[in-house]
């Protein structure tokens, strides 16, 4: 396998991860995690080991995103770092629209990608500022 550098490749990911977020398609998006997975923060972090496990963690994500009317996420690649022949690391900025297509304010993120047969899966994801 070899770890996604292709910018095509993982906009297309990305793209797919920001659809299933903002539609709390909750299966959709533990398709788009490696397992065990992790998630880091400055004041938590927590690990998941099955898909019931990820799609129990971000149950609450859509919610939040319908309370502020976001109705989609665009990433945008800021640095694709290759680790290895499987393993990427890629920071994000996530850039949201809401109903009315005003631009939402976004965070970033740095995730460990790796991939595998079914394309990348994200391994890891820290919280960044």
């Amino acid at each position: 396998m070899k770890a996604p550098t292709d910018l095509a490749e993982l906009t297309d990911f990305f793209d797919r991860y920001g659809t299933a977020l903002t539609s709390g398609d909750v299966a959709a998006i533990s398709r788009c995690y490696a397992l065990p997975g992790m998630v880091v923060a400055d004041s938590y972090s927590f690990t998941f080991t099955s898909p019931a496990a990820v799609a129990l963690s971000f149950l609450g994500a859509a919610p939040a995103y319908a309370e502020q009317q976001i109705v989609a996420a665009h990433a945008q690649l800021l640095d694709v770092q290759r680790l290895s022949p499987a393993l990427s690391l890629v920071s994000v900025e996530w850039e949201y629209l809401d109903s009315l297509g005003n631009a939402v304010p976004g965070e970033r993120y740095s995730y460990l990608l790796r991939v595998d047969a079914d394309g990348p899966k994200i391994t890891t994801v820290v919280a960044a500022h």
